[in-house]
């Protein structure tokens, strides 16, 4: 066998097992127990963004402190995260006390390679163009000539200036 073969077959092997690999992206969330309801909105739509995008959410929230001493409402507040978005993701490790920190972490339903395969890019074949609604207003139009007939019984029966 000829070694300079059988090393060129490792190589493309190789890369072509590192063409399917995916990196595990680890995106982390701040939040604090008392957290207005708009705030909580803002930080559930970037949760659930990258949830979409195939990668892990490590959801933190930090106690300061009187807050140390009410653990739970930081409990509750990440169940009802999870519960939010428990149809793009579900809960990996369950919250945990960390110090002045409790953390959850939440996998995504979808692999990475699907979520990519789930939303097109703009270079994708799959994607048509749709001319714009002005486009279509632009383009000349074909209008059918009027047909010469008799005229109307309304129009013979005017009387004209003698």
């Amino acid at each position: 066998m000829d070694y300079g073969k059988f090393k060129y077959e490792s190589a493309v092997k190789a890369r072509e097992s590192r063409k399917n690999q995916t990196q595990t992206i680890v995106k982390e969330i701040k939040l604090r127990p008392k957290i207005d309801p708009h705030d909580y909105g803002t930080k559930k739509g970037h949760v659930e963004r990258f949830l979409k995008a195939g990668d892990k959410v490590k959801v933190t929230i930090m106690f300061r402190g009187r807050e140390q001493s009410r653990p739970e409402l930081g409990f509750r507040l990440l169940q009802r995260l999870a519960g939010d978005v428990e149809e793009l993701g579900f809960v990996e490790s369950q919250p945990k006390q960390d110090g002045r920190n409790m953390i959850m972490v939440i996998g995504p339903h979808r692999k990475k390679s699907e979520a990519t395969r789930a939303h097109p890019t703009p270079a994708s074949p799959n994607n048509r163009v749709v001319p714009s609604p002005r486009a279509a207003d632009a383009a000349p139009k074909e209008v059918p000539e009027p047909v010469d007939s008799e005229p109307a019984a309304d129009e013979a029966a005017v009387p004209g200036p003698a």
